[in-house]
């Protein structure tokens, strides 16, 4: 089963944190990503919400504690605690 690991933080400035997040795929892929969705807020544009796909569940809980993310969200310019959600695939359907 997919595992998800959801992020939802505020930056300070997406631009200068999208480069950084990119630079930290080869950490997600060393611990089973698959791939990513980023989203961000209408209102407020550096409102960032992440969808990370994991191969395992215990892939997702090795990157959500790599001693590399919180030096990597502080280099992105997060300004304040992110909200992490881990959670399994249901369903998943198009329109």
């Amino acid at each position: 089963m997919t595992t998800l690991v959801i992020v939802a933080h505020h930056v300070a400035d997406f631009e200068q944190w999208q480069p950084v997040f990119k630079e930290h795929g080869e950490t997600r892929r060393r611990h089973g990503a698959k791939g990513h969705v980023i989203g961000r807020g209408v209102e407020d544009p550096n409102q960032i919400v992440i969808v990370n796909e994991f191969a395992t569940l215990e892939g997702a809980r090795a990157f959500i504690t790599d001693p590399s993310l919180p030096a990597a969200m502080e280099k992105g310019g997060v300004d304040g605690a992110p909200t992490i959600y881990l959670v399994e695939e249901v369903e998943q359907e198009r329109y």
